[in-house]
């Protein structure tokens, strides 16, 4: 039985290549095959270009046996370009002129494959390059791209940092041309999931072990950096970074570590001596669906290495690269058999002893068409050529563990994150399968670290003039800093109220008596120079300021105001609300009001009537009663109602007017700010005085500058006159300190949005802190806990602030004038000229009907008496004749007569 087994498959095999050989002889001339020359350049001494050679080799040879009938052979011409561009160029130039090649497969890095592109576009001849190249050299290039969109790698990256909800990421890169240009395609889909680069570190591949410590050592020693990192570069180059990276403590728990698939692809080609300070990253990498004919490939690829090289280890599986280009050489033969029957069906083919040259101007352009048009069923899966690049959209997520790699789920554009893939009901299997962190931890990292390790923020405390916002002295004993204050109360619930824990300490910024080290630009730049991690105190958001370090989102009130005097000393200010023509105008309507009534009442309301003076005094207390609602006389006319309606509509605005001007002198000094005789007092090193001498034309030497608020007192207690200032110009907080201690004697006269507010500094490069603290105090400000923290430090503020919509102008406020009112003026004049006119129409109308009801009633009585002598003398005549007739028409005459008398 072994024999017959052993003896039987050879004696088939023969049998069929002799029958193949035999129908090969049978064929005429013109179907003898047509030869398609193809050039391969490579770097054939790296594992890579071993791959993409064997694999093309295994397609060529597989494709033929499939399809003995096909007239088309391609013939291979394969050149080594060891790994140099210039010798990459001489190879396809040597290709193209000289062998004549249609097509060039290669290379597989990308500054070999721009080169080529460019050969390629110029003679027309179609490049498949195993190289990601994200700008091809012309729109009209031949290249085609054997490899996957990177881009649409790092969407489904920032799918998976925003699903574990990590807002910000290290970024580790290869710095070659394909590592620099990939960059500003990965910010895209970064910033559109809202998550911020901390640090962005780029790795030569020709640097040493130190300087990769280095570099990492310093992204390792960032109190404030993310515990996120993302590693993009080749499998050499990760090989050297993550043993580094192990030994800095940077692979234990609360890291967390993202590898692309320019290293995960050959992921499988890595010692284990590499792959172990690995443990715990996740990475993506191409979708390879599993199948049994990949599963025969594999074996095959295992025993061609080995036969090479018997010491090398047997191959876990078959590189990514080696299956796209077997499954690339498979399409090309079938595109290029279909290209050869059209040239032959047009006439275009040449032939020449026997063999047909398809040396046309067009071969090549056609030949790219016709692979967009190509789709097959490879080792790959669907394989096809959209757009000149591969069509795959879907990647593994793998966690390395142990001494490979694990499956926890897959990304597509379409489903995003699922645990298998193409399922019918994706949605039921969302998410990733569990994942084993960095250091064995089942626990998903935060993305910050809780900075156990002993490292703490330095946090710069300053001392203000203003105790109650921050102050820092040492304890006499201990020498121990102690800061109090609502600016370091704020901070403690911000920091204590986040999800992690972020250990810190205050280092006084202050000498052993109390005082600052510098300014406040001073302190800012020593956080620029990372001399501290960060800083709290009376620090005003600026522009300027913000282009060194990251502020979080203000905590105070933003803007800036002016506190002067309360001086209230005139005893005719009730009367400066209005003036003079408002006043005189506003009495004569008040009495025509009164006599329109009187005028359209007096007829008939006995309340409007009596002796002249009781009818003189009923004019006027009706007019200057509606002043104040008080007018109890009752109206019977609609049109007296009608304009004592429209009246009270302007009563109601005038006194509402009136109020709030006179609210408003009574509340604030009326200053001059402008003028020349008076001073203004602004804070000691405050940026403020500069916006004071700008926009008020102020003389440096009418600025006066103060340290505190007992200060502030003393000047505006004084006046300009006696050495003292009119007013202080200061940011809300603190007039807001100030007023707690002296709202009974000054007030704040104006206030605008000119500033930022107070907010807390750190380095730049710390997002997520800042963003995090921020979104703290909008918590700690929607709880209400911000205002209570204010009453504590300011508890008298509130009754010594003016609305906003009245304290806007440091000048005095405008008296109301005639113009201001004259519309409704007119309005009520109008009205009760009309509602006399009408008056007077309808009471002439009444004296002309009873004018006319008179006449009509005697001329019917003299008529009557008329008629009724006609009767009686035409009684008497007729009833000599007809004595029955006449009375009768007589009676009748009369009875119609009388009908018509009313």
């Amino acid at each position: 039985m072994d024999i017959k087994r052993k003896v039987g498959v050879p004696f088939g095999f023969l049998v069929l290549f002799s029958l193949l050989i035999q129908l090969n002889a049978n064929l005429s001339p013109a179907e003898a095959n047509y030869e398609v020359k193809v050039g391969v350049i490579l770097d054939m001494g790296s594992w890579t270009g071993k791959n993409i050679f064997s694999g093309i080799n295994m397609a060529l040879s597989d494709y033929y046996i499939s399809n003995i009938l096909h007239r088309t052979r391609i013939v291979l011409h394969p050149r080594d370009s060891m790994g140099d561009p210039i010798q990459a160029i001489s190879a396809a130039l040597d290709l193209v002129e000289n062998v004549k090649v249609k097509v060039i497969i290669g290379p597989e890095t990308p500054r070999e494959g721009k080169l080529l592109a460019v050969i390629g576009s110029k003679f027309k001849v179609p490049i498949f390059s195993f190289s990601s190249i994200l700008s091809s050299p012309r729109n009209d290039s031949f290249l085609v791209q054997i490899k996957q969109d990177e881009t649409l790698q790092f969407k489904g990256i920032s799918a998976l940092m925003k699903s574990y909800q990590w807002r910000t990421v290290n970024i580790i890169y290869e710095d070659v041309d394909d590592g620099r240009e990939i960059l500003s395609h990965l910010f895209d889909p970064l910033r559109e999931a809202n998550i911020h680069i901390a640090h962005l570190i780029s790795i030569s591949p020709f640097c040493t072990d130190d300087q990769i410590l280095n570099d990492l050592r310093e992204l390792h020693r960032q109190p404030t950096t993310s515990a996120i990192t993302l590693v993009h570069m080749s499998p050499s180059l990760a090989s050297r970074v993550f043993p580094i990276a192990k030994r800095l403590g940077m692979m234990k728990e609360e890291y967390a570590w993202i590898i692309t698939d320019k290293t995960m692809n050959h992921f499988h080609m890595l010692d284990s001596e590499v792959i172990e300070p690995m443990q715990g990253a996740l990475g993506f990498k191409a979708y390879i669906p599993s199948s049994s004919r990949l599963r025969d490939i594999t074996l095959r690829w295992r025993k061609e290495f080995y036969s090479k090289d018997p010491s090398m280890e047997l191959i876990k599986e078959v590189d990514v690269l080696g299956i796209w280009a077997y499954d690339t050489l498979w399409a090309l033969a079938e595109s290029v058999e279909r290209v050869d029957i059209e040239s032959d069906l047009d006439g275009k083919t040449n032939q020449s002893n026997g063999l047909i040259s398809l040396d046309n101007l067009y071969w090549g352009k056609r030949l790219l068409d016709e692979i967009a048009r190509t789709r097959i069923r490879g080792l790959s899966g669907e394989f096809q050529i959209l757009n000149g690049k591969l069509h795959t959209e879907s990647y593994i997520i793998s966690n390395v563990l142990g001494k490979g790699d694990r499956r926890i789920g897959f990304w597509t554009p379409e489903d995003g994150m699922v645990k298998e893939i193409k399922v019918q009901h994706p949605s039921s299997r969302r998410g990733l399968e569990a994942v084993i962190w960095p250091g064995g931890s089942a626990t998903v990292p935060k993305g910050w670290f809780s900075l156990n390790s002993g490292k703490k923020l330095r946090i710069a405390v300053v001392n203000s003039g203003f105790k109650e916002l921050v102050n820092v002295h040492l304890h006499p004993q201990t020498n121990e800093p102690i800061v109090t204050g609502f600016c370091k109360d704020v901070f403690v619930a911000a920091i204590e109220s986040l999800d992690y824990e972020v250990p810190y300490e205050f280092i006084p910024f202050v000498d052993e008596n109390g005082v600052n080290f510098g300014s406040y630009a001073d302190l800012i730049k020593q956080v620029y120079l990372q001399k501290y991690d960060g800083a709290v105190g009376d620090i005003t958001i600026t522009a300027n300021r913000s282009l060194y370090v990251d502020f979080t989102m203000p905590y105070t009130d933003l803007g800036v105001g002016t506190i002067t005097r309360r001086e209230n000393n005139d005893i005719w200010i009730f009367s400066k609300p209005l003036q003079t023509k408002l006043w005189l105008t506003s009495a004569a309507f008040f009495v025509l009001l009164g006599l329109v009534v009187w005028i359209i009442e007096h007829g008939n309301n006995m309340e409007f009537q009596g002796s002249v003076t009781h009818q003189i005094g009923t004019i006027l207390w009706f007019g200057f009663s509606t002043l104040v609602y008080a007018h109890r006389e009752k109206l019977t006319s609609n049109l007296s109602r009608f304009v004592v309606i429209l009246w009270l509509f302007v009563v109601l605005i005038l006194t509402s007017s009136y109020t709030a001007t006179l609210s408003s002198m009574l509340t604030v000094q009326q200053i001059q700010l402008a003028s020349v005789r008076q001073y203004i007092g602004v804070q000691n090193g405050s940026f403020l005085g500069g916006i004071v001498s700008s926009n008020l034309n102020f003389k440096d030497d009418r600025l006066q500058q103060y340290t505190s608020a007992e200060e502030y007192a003393d000047a505006l207690s004084r006046g300009s006159k006696k050495g003292g200032v009119s007013a202080i110009v200061d940011e809300i907080p603190y007039i807001k300190v100030f007023l707690a201690k002296y709202g009974a004697h000054y007030a704040m006269v104006s206030s605008t949005l000119s500033t930022n507010g107070f907010g807390f500094v750190f380095q730049k490069g710390s997002p997520q802190l800042v963003s995090d603290i921020s979104g703290a105090i909008m918590k700690l400000r929607e709880k209400g806990n911000l205002a209570m923290m204010e009453k504590t430090w300011f508890r008298n503020q509130s009754s010594s602030f003016m609305p906003d919509n009245v304290a806007n102008s440091s000048a005095e406020p405008n008296r109301l004038s005639l113009d201001n009112f004259g519309g409704l003026f007119l309005l009520s004049f109008v009205s009760s000229i009309l509602a006399l006119l009408l008056h007077l129409i309808f009471l002439l109308k009444k004296k002309l009907q009873q004018h006319s009801n008179s006449m009509l009633s005697g001329e019917k009585y003299l008529l009557a008496i008329v008629l009724s002598l006609r009767f009686l003398a035409a009684r008497n005549n007729e009833s000599r004749v007809e004595p029955v007739n006449a009375d009768q028409n007589g009676e009748q005459e009369l009875q119609d007569f009388a009908g018509s008398i009313p």
